[in-house]
């Protein structure tokens, strides 16, 4: 016959109970807690270029807030003309943006303070640009040189930054043409991005077909110098435009302006060399055309390219461990003239910037596939044509 047990004994048995109970639902709510936080969808801001109309209008902030499915727009910079290429240094302290006009000495480029608790912009410094229609804005890995490429001008300007004032170093003029008759009666200079190396500058002028490449050295006195070989020719009549690098260094992407294409091509000590070129659009396709983005995913996996004309779409394409592309997908870019778009760092998102709809489309990506999904959410803007992603 078994003992009967005593209050202390049930009373243990009662707390040891109630203590298992309690750890139970205390680890439930920890990873309910856990759970949540990692359901939580950031949002995004973007600074944004445009072409401008009048002064009320300038360089813009734009909030996209994927959870809740709010996209907003505001001026943070009025009076502040044709600001179509806009960058921040890492800090996102200072921002640099051109105004794309002509001038006796070109167009400018202005620095600001940039209060990024209040998303406010202050003007520091103002320069010319040297050359008429700067366009692309370009900083080197140790933010000591602000470089300003000048499209009309045919030319890019250095400038060494001392506490966002900047100080003219020199300007380099490229000199030839081309096939077309239209477009490349002249240089044109329209990117330049620096190699992962460091070492290499690399400048593509829509004007001649060529890629220029320069070696940096920061501490001459000029620090930019054409290296040798000092260019690289593509196709006549290609338009090079602007320039993605593979962070592994060894693979250029290039977008081909006036033939519509993605040129691939090899880089190794200092040498380019071809590879293939892949169209932006389909065999039966009739019609105009004007490639103008390239990016690569943060992932590495995927590049995509925008195509403006009588296309506005946007292309992806699966990169290969050799370098090469294989076509995943081609889809509507959301409104007319997608000159820009922008991948969000976590590469869950594509914005895209339409200079002639006035409108801003937004496209979920799928990271596996690298397709984009159309997530139907669209903000109006005037004439945006630059996205600058912020932390």
């Amino acid at each position: 016959m078994s003992r009967p047990k005593t209050m202390t004994q049930q009373h243990l048995k009662n707390k040891s109970l109630y203590l298992i109970g309690f750890i139970a639902v205390l680890f439930f709510s920890c990873e309910q807690e856990v759970q949540n936080e990692t359901m939580i969808i950031p949002s995004y801001t973007f600074l944004l270029g445009s072409y401008t109309s009048n002064e009320s209008e300038g360089i813009g902030l734009l909030e996209f807030d994927p959870d809740n499915k709010i996209l907003n727009s505001q001026v943070i910079a009025s009076g502040i003309s044709n600001p179509s290429f806009v960058l921040a240094n890492k800090a996102q302290n200072l921002v640099f943006a051109v105004e794309e006009n002509a001038g006796e000495k070109g167009g400018k480029v202005k620095s600001f303070v940039f209060d990024r608790e209040n998303n406010t912009l202050q003007l520091i410094d103002t320069q010319d640009s040297m050359g008429d229609h700067p366009c692309y804005l370009a900083l080197d890995p140790k933010e000591e040189f602000l470089l300003v490429g000048n499209y009309s001008g045919g030319n890019f300007s250095v400038f060494s930054l001392s506490e966002g004032k900047m100080q003219w170093v020199q300007t380099i003029q490229h000199e030839g043409q081309s096939i077309n008759p239209q477009r490349q009666g002249e240089a044109h200079v329209h990117s330049m991005v620096f190699h992962p190396n460091g070492k290499h500058l690399l400048v593509a002028d829509l004007g001649t077909d060529k890629i220029h490449l320069y070696h940096f050295n920061p501490d001459f006195a000029v620090p930019f110098n054409h290296a040798n070989p000092a260019y690289f020719e593509v196709s006549p009549g290609a338009g090079p435009r602007h320039i993605a690098v593979h962070p592994n260094g060894d693979f250029i992407y290039l977008i081909h302006e006036l033939s519509a294409e993605v040129g691939v091509y090899g880089f190794e000590n200092g040498n380019i060399r071809h590879m293939a070129h892949v169209p932006l659009t389909d065999r039966d396709f009739i019609g105009s055309v004007g490639a103008a983005e390239i990016r690569i995913s943060p992932d590495k996996k995927h590049l995509y390219a925008s195509n403006r004309g009588d296309a506005n779409d946007i292309s992806a394409f699966e990169i290969s461990k050799d370098g090469q592309l294989k076509l995943v997908q081609r889809l509507k870019s959301g409104g007319e003239m997608p000159r820009n778009f922008i991948l969000t760092k976590d590469g869950n998102y594509l914005l895209v910037a339409h200079q002639a709809s006035d409108n801003i489309s937004i496209f979920r990506r799928d990271a596996k596939t690298g397709e984009l999904i159309p997530l139907g959410l669209d903000k109006s803007y005037p004439k945006p044509v630059y996205f600058f992603g912020l932390d």
